[in-house]
């Protein structure tokens, strides 16, 4: 590999020469169907889980044959057939998926009775300052998740030394606070680490426990190959080569007469035969074929019919609607929960995740009553730890779980941000793993909750491919649009503005039925003023056209913020030529603004006037109720309308 790095054949490489018995000797240790999340230096990881040669060489030439389809380098990729989860270039949120697979092995076997299994996850002594290293290690204690954390403490964070990195002596220490037991071992001796590892493997699955183990080495290469080693002290190295695992390997079985220097040579060349081989497959691959519209739809998961087999379509895009399922009246609440109950019935693999969501009920009381409907196993009440439960989330999601995570308010999504950006939008285009999260968003302003409970903070995921984002207005589309979500294969972010919970209901089908995601509902008609919103805004927009009939005012509502729902759009602009984008979200940066440029690109034809927006403030929303109606777009909605019309 250094010799296809130094001819230019390859763009990136992390080598892990000094600490090989690590990922090979953990990955002997396992079953060949438990899941591992390896980090830069685990070569041996993808080796010793037998991954053809050809095909790795193809992945680090960038070709469409490997197995990210030359989207990812170095080692960012994983294999569903291998059980190798790919990393993400932070670290940390790989440990919380180990946790989400134990809990998916642990649920699976106390409902079918199928065998346990550990997962394993990897991290670096420098990795283990990151917050998400302390969420996933405290998470698999609570709940008794059989997870083997490995640290590979070679003694620098690219090159910052350990003792600028912590100051615990020993970093397996750390396994007492969190209630777990713990084991520090050479790393450099193969037969020490399988030997740990299989009897560590073992005690996790007769105890239902984790485990930290701390494998002591040493890198005899830079972090990566362009850093080099001028920070490293020399006589390290020297010590270090002492302890080079395989030399020292090869010596004991020579020592042992398990092998003869003939032997050694013999099996050298084997080997190099076949990387030869091997690497010529990959030098014929094809040359890269570029094909848009495979990049976008890779994007998203396919979804299942059998997800979708007993629910009902019910088209509600329109203004006039019937029904020819028995409704009841239901508060927009109501309807959610009514959602979530039928989807777990629905689906006996789905498992809800949040603060409080237990024998609470969490903080809005949804899911009251569910322990006792479903039990403790499937409603689980979660550490204040946001990222390491979306990380447990798409881990259940690997094991072919569905996990909804409810976020106690959408304000504090922030601690949860790295693991819905880069692990839950990214997974699919990556390497074809689908995300299957639902994450619910309590969200919006106009209950005098202050800066850190009220925010519209939509706009930070709708430009994140990958990701699917939904914010009801209606009890019916409520129920609707999220069995629709957790029937999809794809991470959502559903959205829901507390100000609506109890405060709005409507006629909802008592059926099981789906609202398709992406598709706009037209509310009201009218040939004058067309005003695009969503969510609490819908409300006031049929309140003030409510107050002024006088103004033909016609209203689509989103529903889905991603995707669009463009023909819904044009049609919207066709209707009058005068557009109003109303929404609660602050001006700049909003969806808003993203929907003006598509009219003015796709749509100026139709318009008899500019684009106009009426938002949110640019300040953060405030506590006192007299400051925070000021602070909504409502305030500004007749002045803004008046302006369009006079045009």
């Amino acid at each position: 590999m250094l010799l296809l790095l130094r001819q230019g054949k390859i763009s990136k490489w992390f080598s892990g020469i000094g600490q090989e018995a690590i990922a090979v000797g953990a990955t002997l240790a396992l079953d060949e169907d438990e899941w591992i999340m390896p980090l830069h230096r685990n070569l041996g990881v993808f080796t010793s889980r037998n991954m053809p040669l050809y095909k790795l060489f193809m992945q680090w030439q960038g070709n469409k044959e490997g197995y990210s389809k030359g989207r990812e380098r170095s080692f960012h990729f994983g294999s569903k057939e291998h059980h190798v989860c790919g990393m993400i270039s932070h670290l940390g949120p790989q440990l919380a998926i180990a946790d989400g697979v134990a809990l998916a092995n642990k649920l699976r076997h106390g409902s079918t009775g199928s065998p346990l299994k550990v997962s394993l996850a990897f991290t670096g002594e420098g990795g283990t300052s990151e917050g998400d290293f302390h969420e996933a290690l405290n998470v698999a204690a609570v709940w008794d998740l059989p997870v083997i954390f490995i640290i590979e403490n070679n003694g620098y964070g690219l090159s910052t030394p350990t003792n600028e990195q912590y100051r615990c002596e020993s970093l397996v220490e750390r396994a007492r606070g969190y209630g777990m037991e713990g084991v520090k071992i050479d790393g450099n001796n193969i037969l020490s680490v399988i030997d740990t590892i299989k009897g560590v493997r073992q005690f996790c699955i007769e105890h239902q426990k984790p485990y930290l183990i701390e494998c002591m080495t040493f890198r005899m290469r830079g972090h990566e190959e362009a850093s080099g080693t001028k920070y490293v002290p020399k006589h390290l190295f020297e010590i270090w080569e002492e302890k080079d695992p395989i030399k020292n390997y090869e010596s004991y079985l020579l020592q042992e007469a398990v092998l003869t220097e003939t032997g050694v040579e013999a099996i050298r060349a084997e080997l190099k035969q076949q990387i030869e081989q091997e690497l010529q497959i990959a030098y014929n691959a094809k040359a890269m074929e570029i094909d848009t519209g495979e990049e976008v739809d890779d994007l998203f998961a396919e979804s299942s019919i059998v997800s979708r087999q007993s629910s009902v379509k019910i088209d509600h895009s329109d203004i006039i609607h019937y029904s020819t399922h028995t409704t009841h009246e239901k508060r927009f609440i109501d309807a959610i929960k009514e959602a979530l109950h039928q989807s777990m019935t629905q689906h006996p693999n789905l498992v809800l995740m949040g603060q409080d969501i237990a024998e609470y009920g969490g903080a809005f009381k949804i899911t009251e009553g569910f322990v006792e409907a479903f039990g403790k196993e499937r409603v689980r009440n979660t550490p204040i730890c946001e990222s390491a439960i979306v990380g447990a989330a798409l881990g259940l999601s690997l094991e072919g779980y569905k996990a909804m995570m409810e976020m106690q308010f959408a304000d504090f999504v922030t601690v949860g941000f790295n693991q819905i950006v880069n692990n839950l939008a990214k997974i699919h285009y990556r390497w074809g793993q689908n995300a299957d999260v639902v994450i619910r968003m309590p969200t919006g302003g106009g209950v005098g909750a202050g800066p850190f409970h009220s925010q519209s903070n939509e706009a930070w995921f709708t430009k994140t491919p990958g990701l699917k984002i939904v914010y009801p207005s209606t009890a019916m589309d409520a129920k609707g649009l999220l069995i629709a979500a957790i029937n999809d294969p794809n991470p959502v972010l559903f959205f829901e503005h507390k100000a609506l919970y109890r405060s709005i209901s409507g006629a909802v089908p008592e059926e099981y039925y789906e609202i398709e995601i992406g598709k706009a509902r037209h509310v009201r008609s009218g040939d004058e003023v067309s005003i695009i919103t969503y969510g609490a805004a819908v409300h006031w927009a049929e309140d003030y056209a409510a107050e002024h009939p006088e103004i033909s005012i016609d209203i689509l509502d989103l529903r889905s913020l991603a995707p669009l729902d463009y023909t819904a759009i044009r049609a919207a602009v066709q209707r009058t030529g005068r557009v109003l984008l109303l929404h609660e979200d602050t001006l700049i940066g909003g969806i808003g603004g993203e929907i003006a440029a598509w009219i003015a690109e796709h749509c100026f034809e139709l318009l008899d006037a500019p684009v106009m927006r009426c938002a949110g403030l640019d300040t953060p929303i405030p506590f006192n109720i007299e400051l925070e109606q000021n602070f909504m777009a409502k305030a500004r909605l007749g002045k803004t309308i008046e302006k369009l019309i006079g045009y």
